[in-house]
């Protein structure tokens, strides 16, 4: 049997220490390290202003640097705890301090050692919960060393960390649930080395014998192989409940659907907007996020850690740049992912100018109404369609918002048999759905046949008769071939006649994008869709129908973070635009 491991042995080391040097070494120690926070507290300042000094290196170096000491502190406190400690310093220890607050002190040590892993990776996130505990943490940590082995190094190390984490408070905001930090499989290997490792260092130290079951309970001065074995397992079972916990965890917390409240403060911000895709924002499936006056908004959706922003702000151009950075900085605050998605050219320098990277999703078609008409050669095959429908016995109306709801019911049905015949889903979040508060909100032409409802579309007006956009477009089986086309010139007509400068037909993803070999990688890779992705999307189709009304294409942008990245936030908008990943690869 080893000295440090024989209870008279310790107890012989110990007495040959005077006791008054024990009864003063200890508070000179507490004193010291007391002491030295307080200094270091006070005199914090020349740290934090080198870490200002370095700019916008600091918020991205300092929390990974400080991620990375707090997971080393964990390693030390649970290797120091499979290791035995120092005869002379155990010693002097069980001289002055009950034998309950050395068991007490070793097993919470080691336990601490793991909170400290786990807390590593949401410092590296910069997760405002983990910098908190992470701090109890270490400071408890530094107190466990002294009471269990005495191991005044450990301590002062622990306490620089503590220091250098305290200094650095303003890198940890984000309000991200520790319970949602997703750990990705570097980080578990590397928590399970660890603790591997400590299993097998005590393994080394104490050797079978002391560490067998039979010794579990064994409570003694000298007994530190049963202290290993009981700090072991209160780790072991850590790791357990933590990893059981993030198994059974409740899926993530969406943002909330717009208040009435919010809806109503809405309407006049879109009556004045000059596009007209904000009035997506009355779907209600998006949430709203404010600026202080309520002179404008963004609305976006969630979809795991992407936060999907549907175009630009809503608001007058002065309040644009605040609105876009105040989505940022929420992103930024739950550790998530800020993406602008279908947004247009004139704000694409301001988030440039963020760091945030542009990508072309395709390009918008829009006809100028000014000069609209079915006369002319240009216009010759649209007008010999136009006519076709109208020799089939179909008449065209405009509703009034006013007027739709007496008409829903046949509206639904011919939507409901449009869905049907092409066996699609309703799609959301960037485009409108069939719901009665939602249709009857807006004007809608439809097109008759023998007094029966066979098409309609609706459509979003403006602020400043600036534009027009259709939103849904659907037709019964027995429609006569063209009678969108038809009803689209009608509309279009309606609106010119109404002084609107631009009718909108909406987006033709991928269109547009350059297929040289210098192109960027999305590019190619859009491009090769576009031309070999028909059996998901027809692409071209739907760029071939727009090209009737020869309209002006105006590209539309992604904004979000790039390289790898990227793949993963279309998915996720994907996800958002077909109301699930199911939807993803089903119509």
């Amino acid at each position: 049997m080893t000295p440090w491991q024989d209870t008279t042995a310790l107890h012989r080391l110990g007495s040959y220490v005077p006791v008054n040097t024990v009864h003063y070494l200890l508070p000179s120690i507490v004193v010291a390290v007391a002491f030295g926070a307080v200094f270091f507290l006070r005199h914090k300042r020349p740290l934090q202003r080198v870490l200002r000094v370095s700019g916008s290196v600091a918020p991205v170096v300092v929390p990974r640097l400080l991620a990375a000491t707090t997971f080393l502190a964990g390693a030390i406190l649970i290797f120091s705890g499979a290791t035995p400690a120092a005869a002379e310093r155990l010693g002097w220890l069980v001289q002055v301090l009950p034998l309950p607050v050395i068991e007490f002190s070793h097993f919470f040590g080691s336990l601490a050692g793991v909170g400290l892993l786990i807390l590593a990776r949401g410092l590296w996130r910069r997760l405002d919960a983990a910098f908190h505990l992470a701090v109890v943490l270490l400071g408890a940590g530094a107190l466990f060393c002294l009471l269990k082995e005495l191991d005044v190094e450990e301590a002062v190390l622990l306490a620089a960390m503590l220091g250098a984490l305290v200094a650095s408070r303003r890198f940890f905001y984000r309000k991200a649930s520790l319970f949602q930090e997703r750990f990705t499989t570097p980080w578990i290997a590397a928590i399970t080395l660890v603790v591997v490792g400590s299993i097998v260092l005590g393994i080394i130290s104490y050797g079978w014998p002391d560490i067998s079951a039979g010794t579990f309970w064994r409570f003694s001065p000298g007994a530190q192989a049963p202290r290993f074995l009981r700090a072991t397992t209160g780790v072991v079972v850590v790791l357990v409940i933590v990893a059981g916990t993030r198994l059974l965890k409740p899926a993530r917390a969406r943002p909330g659907v717009p208040a009435e409240a919010d809806l109503d403060a809405v309407a006049p911000i879109v009556a004045a907007y000059p596009e007209a895709a904000a009035n997506l924002a009355f779907l209600g499936d998006k949430a709203l996020l404010f600026n202080d006056a309520r002179t404008g908004f963004v609305m976006y959706a969630v979809a795991r850690r992407t936060w999907v922003a549907l175009g630009d702000p809503v608001a007058p151009p002065e309040d644009v740049a605040d609105l876009a950075m105040r989505f940022i900085t929420a992103c930024d605050k739950h550790g998530a992912w800020p993406v602008f998605y279908k947004v247009g050219m004139a704000q694409l320098h301001r988030y440039l100018d963020i760091g945030l990277s542009v990508a072309k999703l395709g390009e918008e078609a829009r006809v100028s109404l000014g000069d609209f008409s079915l006369d002319g050669a240009e216009r010759r095959s649209l007008r010999r369609a136009w006519r076709t429908v109208v020799k089939e016995g179909c008449s065209f109306e405009m509703l009034p918002a006013e007027s739709v709801g007496a008409y829903l019911s046949e509206l639904r049905a011919v939507s409901d048999a449009w869905l049907s015949a092409k066996r699609a889903r309703e799609k959301r979040f960037s485009m409108g759905y069939f719901a009665d508060a939602y249709v009857r909100l807006f004007p809608t032409g439809i097109v008759r046949r023998n007094g029966a409802i066979v098409a309609f579309a609706n459509v979003w007006p403006s602020g400043c008769h600036e534009e027009i956009e259709v939103d849904l477009m659907r037709f019964a089986p027995g429609a006569p071939p063209g009678v969108m086309r038809y009803a689209l010139s009608e509309m279009m007509l309606w609106g010119k006649a109404l002084g609107y400068r631009w009718f909108n037909l909406g987006m033709a993803p991928l269109s547009g994008l350059q297929s040289s070999t210098i192109a960027p990688l999305w590019h190619r890779m859009g491009t090769a869709a576009f031309g070999h992705g028909e059996r998901f999307y027809n692409f071209q189709g739907v760029r071939e129908f727009k090209e009737w009304f020869h309209p002006v294409w105006v590209p539309r942008y992604l904004v979000s973070p790039g390289g790898a990245l990227r793949p993963v936030i279309m998915a996720n908008i994907a996800s958002l635009v077909a109301g699930g990943l199911e939807g993803v690869v089903r119509r």
